[in-house]
């Protein structure tokens, strides 16, 4: 039986097609994702160039990733999405082909694995997704058939190209262009292998000795004593203590709260302070009335 190959088609013709499937896909409502190459590098973190280096690791693939370079760099893949255990997406060749891409779920036992040895070599969350971590999680995480990427046994792969292979140029595209996505997107490789990324970081700094003692009685002081040094009015309901260690202006010695307070209050306006010179005139005595017996 003789195998029947498509007609070759150029770039600018597999753009053009792309560009005419975005399109269809926007208007039925789609989230169109394409995968879009700035240069020659496919990735540029340290998530995506793992993801990258994973796959030449293997031989299974070798003879098919060079043509899905291309392919990924010329724009070709018209849309990605990933999802839990799988990445399903749409590449322009002769014609728009559908690619699925299913990842087998990390088992409990080695993701458990992965969390003890990482310990204490991630503090953060944004210092994960960042890739800014210890050269030994790094070697940890990128180990082949241990580690967080996928091993070839791991990976079921389909697409509808006529192309025999399971990995055909296509596929490869696609392969890369989740390696690409890694560099905007690092968590989706956790959505990927289901598992939760946060658990790499759950254990951080839990070695760190808690103390459940307070401050000493000698590095306190009433808060009407901070009223004198500030020369600020303590609202009442304000804590009653603060640390001592900001000295005391020379001379000043320190009230009761509530004897503040009180003095707070008191004078001729509103928390004792003075009244507007209208308001004192308005509240002047009014002068007294002289006596008839008075005048001569």
């Amino acid at each position: 039986m003789r195998l029947e190959w498509r007609p070759y088609v150029s770039v600018a013709e597999r753009r053009h097609k792309a560009a005419q499937e975005m399109a269809r896909l926007r208007k039925k409502g789609h989230p169109v994702s394409p995968v879009v190459i700035n240069g020659r590098s496919i990735a540029h973190t340290f998530w995506g160039k793992a993801w990258c280096e994973n796959l030449e690791r293997y031989s299974d693939y070798a003879n098919r990733l060079p043509r899905g370079r291309t392919y990924v760099r010329n724009g070709s893949v018209v849309d990605l999405q990933i999802a839990p255990g799988v990445a399903t997406a749409k590449v322009s060749g002769s014609d728009i082909y559908r690619i699925e891409v299913a990842v087998a779920p990390l088992s409990k036992a080695r993701w458990k694995a992965i969390c003890k040895d990482c310990v204490g070599g991630i503090d953060s969350l944004v210092e994960l997704l960042q890739g800014r971590f210890a050269k030994g999680v790094m070697e940890r995480i990128s180990q082949p058939r241990t580690g967080l990427f996928p091993a070839p046994a791991e990976i079921k792969l389909g697409c509808s190209c006529p192309d025999w292979a399971s990995m055909c140029k296509h596929v490869a595209a696609v392969l890369y262009g989740i390696g690409a996505r890694l560099d905007e997107q690092p968590e989706l490789l956790f959505t990927l292998r289901e598992v939760n990324e946060e658990d790499l970081i759950a254990h951080a700094g839990t070695d760190l000795p808690l103390t459940k003692k307070g401050p000493a009685a000698e590095r306190l002081l009433v808060a009407d004593g901070l009223a004198d040094i500030f020369g600020l009015d303590m609202a009442e309901g304000v804590s009653q203590y603060v640390d001592s260690t900001v000295p005391a202006r020379p001379g000043k010695r320190t009230r009761p709260l509530a004897a503040a307070s009180k003095k707070a209050g008191a004078g001729p306006g509103a928390g004792g302070k003075k009244q507007p010179a209208a308001r004192r005139k308005a509240t002047k005595p009014a002068p007294k009335k002289r006596k008839s017996s008075d005048v001569r």
